[in-house]
Order: C-alpha cells, then structure tokens, then sequence
C-alpha cells in the first residue's frame, strides 16, 4: 500500500535509508531534517513524501518542485527495504509519483544519484524505468564521485 508518510514513520525511514547502505550519517541527519521541516509545514503543496507500507514502511520517497521552473521536479529520495528489493516495489513507487506529478501537471521529472560503482543497481534501475542520463557533474559529490541527473518527460506538454 502506498500512502502519505506520517510524522510516526520517521524512525523507521531513517532506518530504512541506512539500511540500504548508500546513505553516509552526515546525509542521514539530512534525511531526518527534511522528515521534520516536512512535517512542521505539511502545507507547502510543493513537496511531498510518500510511503510503501506493508505492515511497517518498506520504501519511501521525497519530491520536491525545483524553484524557478516550469513544472519541473525532482526526486530527491527514493529507497526500498534491502530484503524487499527486486519485487517491483521501487518501480511501482516511481510510477505512483509520476502519476502524482501528472495529476498535479508536472512535466519533468529529475534524479540525480552518484558515479560510483556501488551506485551501479541505481543507474540501471533509473533507466529501466524509462530515465534518460541527462547531465553528469565530475567530482559533484566528492573527488572521484560524479554526479549523474536523469531526466523523464512526465506532462503531455513535455
């Protein structure tokens, strides 16, 4: 079940970033900042977070609408349980936001990832999903870490 994420779900999606052994600590304390920004102005219609619940959260992701653009956003998190990867569960999320971002008269979509080869499954996963390899920044992230944009047309207007 897909659902909004809730103010409880906090511990558990932290949980669940570090779980996939792609996060470093400093950017777990982001994830937690963002969780409580979030929650403390639930008004703003210009980000969202959702949850993939299966009896406690399994997947979770944040968009957020880029500033100064045309109907332009970018997912900024998505992740699946280790153990509950490679059912479909990622991609049944991405597509329920790309719905969302649809319903909302979104038209582009962008994530960004790393270059690094333990980011490999993540690149792939992206371009099975029907992701373009848009831009790629040397050295983003840190020396040796690039930072990789894929980009999908979301709106009929794309």
């Amino acid at each position: 079940m897909i659902r909004s994420t809730a103010p409880d779900d906090t511990i558990a999606l932290i949980a669940l970033a570090e779980a996939t052994g792609l996060f470093e600590s400093n950017q777990l304390d982001e994830v937690e900042e963002m969780l409580a920004d979030y929650f403390s102005d639930n008004s703003n219609g210009d980000r969202f977070w959702i949850t993939d619940d299966d009896g406690g959260p399994v997947g979770v992701a944040y968009c957020e609408l880029e500033r100064m653009t045309d109907r332009t956003w970018n997912l900024q998190l998505i992740a699946i349980l280790p153990d509950r990867q490679g059912q479909g569960r990622g991609a049944t999320l991405l597509r329920y936001i790309e719905q969302t971002l649809m319903a909302r008269g979104g038209r582009l979509l962008l994530v960004e990832t790393s270059g690094l080869p333990e980011f490999d499954r993540v690149r792939s996963f992206y371009r099975k999903c029907g992701y373009d390899e848009e831009a790629r920044i040397r050295d983003f992230y840190k020396a040796g870490d690039d930072k990789i944009v894929y980009r999908k047309a979301i709106g009929a207007d794309s």
